[in-house]
């Protein structure tokens, strides 16, 4: 394991100010992150994965998507990766195929890419079954559609989708290559949205009637909540600033108008920022009292506390290849998804894996 401090070197600073390029925000380290990492402890529960995309725990047991098969498969307790099913209709091609899943009163919730009738067009849409059997020997129930519509593109799909504190879904959507439209509140697209469980818009969402909690978003990958209810969201920049936002309902965090923090009225500033060429942020959880990012493009896990969301420390740089997705495990650890396979990454044998990384 590696531990590194996110520091920006002043000389580097000043050479790219003087050729007019913007200076990278240097992220502070905590005074207790040496110490934090001498505790944290990393293993590997599998391997042998294809291009996974998203864990989410029903019970004990750990499901993982793999985006380009559709395949929904169950991590034993020997570690062996069992297909519970396939999840019919998914269209994978570039970012888009089966991506976020999440678990809630026994049922499997998914968010995939999709044919959305006969000219070919495609759209995201949400489907939830019943989870059937004992593990070891799952199996999954007939889908119903959720939500359906959400635009599609061979990119900026979002997916991630998980149920906050108040049992509500939560779900992050891509702007899918249509810039404005995240700024459309009309548009499902790059918007965080909350629903009910059973697909229905809650009554207390910002706007009656509309599914849409905030609006603004690029290509937002990963949510999850502290433990006093605050809502935290990763977020995929262009090619300035990658983001790590508080999310409030209601509130717009500016793309495209802005990207990074700008201190411009009208718009929510990220927490942290980041060069996506040292980020590209996915799924993120939380460990106690701190912020578990995976990163594809970085290759790194980045560690925020919840004391000061503007510092951070780093683990496993260049270790394990891209990491798509971090998600707490029932037992407090956080399970890590390797994204090698999938298209982009460069990888060795046994990937993708799946990482057990114990804070301690």
């Amino acid at each position: 394991m590696t531990l590194s401090r996110t520091t920006a070197a002043g000389s580097l600073a000043a050479i790219l100010a003087l050729a007019g390029c913007t200076v990278p925000t240097p992220v502070p380290t905590p005074a207790s992150a040496e110490s934090d990492a001498a505790t944290i402890l990393t293993t590997v529960v599998a391997s042998g994965l294809d291009a996974p995309w998203s864990i989410a725990f029903h019970g004990e047991t750990a499901l993982v998507s793999e985006r380009d098969s559709a395949r929904i498969v169950e991590i034993t307790a020997t570690g062996r990766a069992r297909e519970v099913g396939r999840i019919d209709g998914v269209r994978a091609g570039g970012e888009g195929g089966l991506l976020g899943i999440a678990v809630h009163e026994e049922r499997l919730y998914t968010y995939l890419t999709a044919d959305a009738g006969d000219d070919g067009a495609t759209e995201n849409r949400i489907e939830r079954r019943d989870i059937l059997g004992a593990p070891g020997s799952l199996a999954l129930g007939d889908a119903v559609t959720v939500i359906d519509g959400i635009p599609a593109a061979g990119n900026h799909n979002g997916g991630r989708i998980a149920f906050g504190p108040d049992g509500m879904l939560y779900a992050t959507t891509g702007d899918a290559g249509d810039r404005e439209s995240a700024q459309d509140p009309d548009a499902l697209s790059g918007k965080i949205l909350r629903l009910t469980a059973e697909g229905a818009v809650p009554d207390d969402n910002p706007t009656p009637g509309s599914p849409v909690y905030t609006l603004g978003h690029r290509n937002p990958q990963g949510i999850a909540w502290a433990d006093d209810g605050t809502m935290y969201a990763s977020e995929f920049g262009q090619d300035t600033w990658d983001e790590l936002n508080v999310i409030v309902a209601g509130e717009n965090y500016g793309w495209p108008t802005v990207e990074g923090i700008a201190d411009r009225d009208g718009f929510v500033d990220p927490v942290q920022q980041w060069s996506p060429s040292t980020a590209s942020p996915s799924g993120i959880a939380m460990a106690g009292d701190e912020i578990v990012i995976a990163n594809l493009r970085g290759e790194r896990l980045r560690i925020v506390p919840l004391a000061d969301t503007g510092t951070a420390f780093e683990l496993h740089g260049g270790e394990y290849g891209r990491l798509r997705d971090a998600v707490a495990a029932p037992d407090g650890s956080v399970w890590v998804l390797t994204n090698n396979t999938d298209g982009r990454g460069d990888p060795r044998d046994g990937d993708d894996r799946i990482l057990r990384v114990d804070f301690g």
